[in-house]
């Protein structure tokens, strides 16, 4: 039998084996436990501020908070410009992963029009892509609801309570207040340029037009900001901390609602502009422009059938006849011309004129006749009765003594020709003609035949209403140019400051009595049993004064007669009317231009005395605060102040 054999083991050896293998492994556990210190050490020493900013990030989110747009009111507090709360959707394009699902599943929840969806698809293009963009507006009770549902199944888009624009008065106030409208990529440039685009953070819409374009510095105010915690799907769980914004500066306007709406109702269906001014300072009472349109159509978007019913319209609803119609001011400037004969020593109060119904040229055998506008004439005419009786070959012939290098420049002063410095930027300057004007505009020399049309407020020279207005209240204000101004104070936190009253250098005659002379001839205008505005002011409780005028729009033949009925609508004289009162101490400045409408007369001066009628009866004249505080404008800082729009 063979027996078992045991082999002996080395415990020396495997003990040293045991050694090495722990020191190796004990080394590298310190090794990878020095290379966790290490990292530690760098993020939690080194990187600390990197990583914390990280983290609070994820947690804490900072975001702009737009400050209250200020409010517009009239002279009597009544709201013009308001700002309504409304909800809309909204998406940050960053955070959708689909975009056409999300848009193309949104329209089952909610009615977007395709037009709209294509439109956010051209905005997102240009807009920062973490930002917060509109796809719909003014949404109902019932399409916040819809969309609340299923709000989980869209990251990125959400709900968001915002104030809108309103204008309560749509279009009776569009060609003052004008409007604000989202903010695109020309705007987005020129505030950049203006060092102006961190104010906008969250701001979606800017103005446009009219007192919104102008005072948007103003009425914007400063963004504020605030620090608020959001949960992994960036919904706001609470506000940590806020910067309040500061809201816009108000605007109170010397125009009473009542005043606009019956322009609007004294014009009637027809085009035309009227403008009231209180020469004392300035200030505007009225202004309308008509036909109009409703500036709260592009306040969120207006589309693209609304636009181009607006746009496309032939009357021309855009342009802002006040400040842009450049009409011929017909006979209403014969008041100026007579005083810069006056001034010149041409003529007396007492010189006279033979009116047969025509006027020649001296000592030219066969030309043409200028016709006086009453047929068979006026006989002998003093300045007064010239003006009262508007006869024209008065002012054929003072026009031909004077020359249009006497009248251009003397006839500019009073506002012709330029802007008129009033606050919004829908302005043009009209044509104040020159013998350098027509060389440069129409490479022409000029006719003596040019000057003579000049001398009735026709040929090449066009005004705007409210060139006349300023141009009148130069008259009742014997030489001082006074600008017109829309808003006559602003306010901030219920603190009132007026507005400075706007001078130019005053017009300057030889003899101050010959303001008297043109004032009275106006008076008598109105007065007078043969005014031709008598029959408008008939029993009025106030004493007015004026002058009318007809405004032809085409050349007749020597031999050819007037006749409406014949003439196309369009081409139908343009009815003209410019006055003021009370006579003693004015007050108001009033200018009517009835475009197509036919005398002056019949159909301008009815339309000033129902302005005027209401004004009164309103007692609008007492209610209001004049500044005291004058800034001298210099002529040639004008055009830097009034791009013209």
């Amino acid at each position: 039998m063979r027996r078992n054999s045991y082999q002996m083991q080395d415990h020396t050896a495997e003990a040293h084996l045991f050694a090495r293998r722990a020191i190796t492994a004990l080394i590298a556990v310190a090794a990878l436990m020095g290379v966790l210190i290490a990292n530690l050490y760098y993020l939690q020493i080194e990187k600390y501020q990197t990583y914390q900013t990280r983290s609070n990030e994820n947690r804490i989110k900072v975001q702009p908070v737009p400050p209250n747009r200020g409010i517009i009111r009239d002279i009597n507090g009544n709201i013009l410009a308001a700002n309504e709360p409304s909800f809309s959707l909204e998406i940050i394009p960053e955070a959708v992963t689909d975009m056409e699902w999300t848009l193309s599943e949104l329209q089952l929840i909610i009615d977007i029009p395709d037009e709209q969806v294509e439109q956010f698809k051209r905005i997102i293009k240009y807009q920062r892509r973490f930002k917060s963009i509109p796809i719909k507006t003014k949404l109902t009770e019932n399409e916040v609801a819809a969309f609340s549902v299923k709000q989980h199944l869209f990251p990125g888009v959400a709900i968001e309570a915002r104030l809108n624009r309103h204008y309560p008065y749509t279009d009776t106030m569009t060609h003052v207040i004008g409007y604000v409208g989202k903010i695109n990529k020309r705007d987005l440039n020129r505030l950049e340029r203006e060092e102006r685009i961190k104010n906008y953070a969250a701001t979606r819409s800017i103005g446009k037009l009219g007192l919104e374009r102008f005072y948007e510095e103003q009425l914007h105010g400063t963004t504020g900001s605030e620090e608020v915690e959001v949960n992994h799907r960036s919904r706001v769980l609470r506000q940590l901390s806020i910067e309040e914004p500061k809201p816009g500066t108000d605007l109170h306007l010397a125009i009473a609602v009542e005043m606009q709406e019956q322009a609007k109702k004294s014009l009637r269906q027809n085009r035309g502009a009227i403008v009231a001014m209180d020469p004392r300072d300035g200030a505007i009472l009225a202004m309308y422009s008509n036909p109009s349109y409703d500036p709260n159509l592009f306040v969120t978007g207006i589309s693209q059938k609304d636009y181009s019913l607006i746009l496309n319209s032939k009357d021309k609803p855009m342009l802002n006849r006040t400040t842009q119609g450049q009409y011929p001011p017909a006979s209403t400037i014969k008041p100026q011309l007579a005083l810069l004969g006056l001034h010149k020593k041409l003529v007396t109060p007492e010189t006279t004129v033979w009116d047969p119904g025509y006027w020649r040229f001296p000592n030219v055998e066969t030309q043409r006749n200028f016709r006086d506008w009453k047929v068979g004439g006026h006989g002998w005419v003093d300045l007064v009765t010239a003006i009262k009786q508007s006869c024209d070959i008065y002012f054929y012939d003072l026009a031909y003594r004077l020359g249009i290098d006497e009248i251009s420049p003397f006839i500019s002063k009073f506002g012709f020709g330029d802007y008129t410095g009033i606050d919004i930027h829908e302005e043009y300057k009209a044509t104040m003609p020159s013998r350098e004007w027509k060389k440069e505009k129409k490479r022409q020399p000029w006719y003596q035949g040019d000057t003579i049309s000049i001398g009735i407020g026709q040929g090449y020279w066009t005004a705007t209403p409210m060139q006349l207005a300023m141009a009148t209240s130069v008259l009742v204000n014997k030489g001082d140019v006074i600008e017109p101004k829309v808003v006559s104070a602003t306010s901030v936190d219920e603190s009132i400051s007026l507005t400075p009253i706007k001078k130019r250098n005053p017009v300057v005659v030889n003899n101050p009595k010959h303001w008297d002379t043109i004032l009275d001839s106006m008076y008598q205008t109105v007065n007078a049993i043969d005014g031709t505005a008598r029959a408008a002011f008939v029993d009025a409780v106030y004493t007015a004064a004026g002058k009318t005028g007809t405004a032809q729009l085409f050349s007749l033949g020597e031999d050819e007669e007037y006749d409406a009925s014949k003439i196309n609508e369009r081409r139908r004289d343009n009815a003209m009317f410019v006055g003021y009162a009370p006579y003693d101490n004015p007050s108001i400045v009033i200018v009517v231009a009835v475009e197509n409408a036919g005398g002056g007369s019949a159909n301008a001066a009815p339309v000033a005395r129902e302005m005027m009628d209401l004004y009164f009866s309103m007692g609008l004249a007492n209610k209001r605060n004049i500044s005291t505080e004058i800034i001298n404008v210099e002529e040639t800082e004008l055009a830097e102040e009034n791009n013209g729009g």
